[in-house]
């Protein structure tokens, strides 16, 4: 999919369509958020409550094709679970840059766990313990075995009124964005030192006159806002004169962005 294609299956009717600007899919934010997040919520179905989710914290790591891996133990309630129902769900979560839980991305893997094949567990205990390191202390403890979550489906939700359902192999053919690891820091320095900057961008790009901006997210193509403006909250998109790949170009563009918006100012 390009960075311009719409997702196919999107969440409902909320009113009109806004001009859409390039930005990464859906797949692409789902392998990025997963790219940096280690910890998410497992829920199994409970053996003893039939018909009920059953949460667990979950350490994981990716496979090539971005499929969760977890290191559990067969004591553990969710392994049990899941040797009765291989059904499952993983959710993911990020904590966004101003705090707020409901502006935040995250995604729900739903597919079924199993033991990994015999074949792929050397790739998968190297790729796990490149993320958790303390498990070298019991990951070859017999009671414990590598299981992977084969997705049937994926729902992502960037933030308010970003949603909706991921195709598998979409989600296994996208890639992290470039940004995904630098991003945190991106953000933590714009929204420290250059508040204004954001709302000189924000008057000259989207039109819109702010009291304050927050940059909430951030990838190869643009970053979004969340702004204060004297009719309420708003949000808004502005794209990149270019694509970036790093930390450094994404500083360069921004100077660059801000330059112009000044000299037209």
């Amino acid at each position: 999919m390009s960075p311009n294609e719409p997702t196919a299956r999107q969440h409902a009717f909320t009113g009109p369509v806004s001009p859409q600007l390039p930005e990464p899919t859906h797949a692409e934010r789902v392998r990025s958020l997963m790219s940096i997040v280690q910890v998410g919520t497992l829920s199994t179905l409970s053996r003893k409550h039939p018909g009920f989710p059953f949460g667990s914290l979950m350490p994981f790591a990716l496979d090539s094709a971005g499929r969760p891996v977890f290191l559990i133990s067969n004591m553990a309630m969710h392994t049990q679970n899941l040797k009765d129902d291989p059904r499952c769900s993983l959710f993911v979560g990020q904590v966004s840059a101003d705090g707020d839980a409901l502006g935040s991305a995250r995604a729900t893997l739903v597919g079924h766990a199993a033991p990994v094949p015999e074949q792929d567990i050397d790739s998968a205990r190297q790729r796990y313990l490149s993320r958790h390191e303390n498990s070298r202390y019991w990951v070859d403890f017999s009671d414990f075995g590598f299981y992977r979550l084969q997705p049937v489906d994926l729902y992502y939700v960037g933030g308010f009124g970003v949603m909706g359902w991921v195709d598998t192999g979409d989600y296994e053919h996208a890639a992290p964005d470039p940004l995904a690891d630098a991003a945190p820091g991106i953000l933590a320095h714009m929204n420290a030192d250059h508040v204004n900057a954001m709302i000189l961008l924000v008057k000259s790009h989207s039109g819109i006159e702010a009291t304050e901006a927050t940059m909430t997210s951030v990838d190869r193509l643009g970053f979004s806002l969340r702004l204060n403006t004297d009719d309420g909250v708003k949000g808004t998109r502005i794209n990149f004169l270019h694509e970036v790949a790093t930390p450094q170009d994404t500083r360069a563009v921004l100077v660059e962005m801000v330059r112009q918006a000044r000299a037209e100012g």
